[in-house]
């Protein structure tokens, strides 16, 4: 998303409208991982938040944005996590492709994958956010580094069978890789307004907040599964 969204707003009212209808199906098809992820984090840990406006902070202090306030949230549950920002504000997936290896770099612990809003708000065909997705994702694993997908759904304007195709996007690769799924970014804060900017798309600090606090349980899964493999490698060494 990028401040040329917010001169749009039928494509606003609509993702909004149908977004409210699907998320309340999707809620029931597909609950995001939450596992008992009880223990902290066994060293320091570092996880690089990768996206869009969503998640440079588009609109909100720094102190506000969501690796911020997620590395808070970590760190009062006692996990010694550090979260970077590597949020570009109006980022696609090919803008996301192009410079994921300069932000793996050094390499972190793990990645929150967040990008294909501004695909979606474009109108850009499913199969480039797919391919691009793909190819992070081959890349990630290759590089052996965990992931938490996060998803995106698909504004109204450009029709159901778009939105079928591209909301379709984000499970199939989720369970192509067979990395945890956070099915929509903005569940609970896209459908209300006290949550959201002026523009109707970007989240407010409080928007953020409610964010962190819902994707968190999925985020203290996916440290207890860096840790496991951990220490399953070293069981498994000579």
């Amino acid at each position: 998303m990028n401040a040329k969204a917010s001169r749009a707003p039928n494509r606003v009212s609509g993702w909004i409208a149908k977004t409210a209808f699907r998320v309340l199906i999707c809620a029931g098809m597909m609950a995001p991982l939450v596992t008992s992820a009880t223990a902290v984090s066994s060293r320091p840990l570092t996880i690089v938040a990768f996206g869009d406006s969503l998640t440079a902070g588009y609109g909100v202090k720094t102190s506000d944005s969501f690796p911020t306030q997620l590395q808070m949230a970590l760190q009062a549950k006692r996990h010694k996590v550090t979260v970077t920002n590597a949020g570009v504000s109006g980022d696609t997936t090919s803008g996301g492709l192009e410079r994921l290896d300069w932000a793996l770099d050094p390499k972190p612990d793990a990645v929150i994958m967040e990008l294909g809003a501004n695909d979606a708000l474009r109108g850009i065909d499913p199969k480039v956010p797919r391919e691009n997705l793909d190819k992070m994702l081959a890349d990630l694993k290759a590089k052996g580094i965990p992931v938490l997908l996060t998803g995106m759904k698909a504004p109204n304007n450009w029709g159901d069978d778009y939105a079928k195709k591209f909301d379709a996007i984000f499970p199939d690769l989720a369970k192509k890789y067979d990395v945890p799924l956070y099915p929509f970014f903005l569940e609970g804060v896209a459908l209300d307004p006290s949550f959201t900017q002026p523009d109707g798309l970007h989240p407010t600090a409080k928007g953020v907040a409610e964010i962190v606090k819902r994707i968190l349980p999925d985020v203290e899964a996916l440290i207890a599964r860096i840790d496991q493999s951990e220490t399953t490698a070293k069981g498994a060494a000579p």
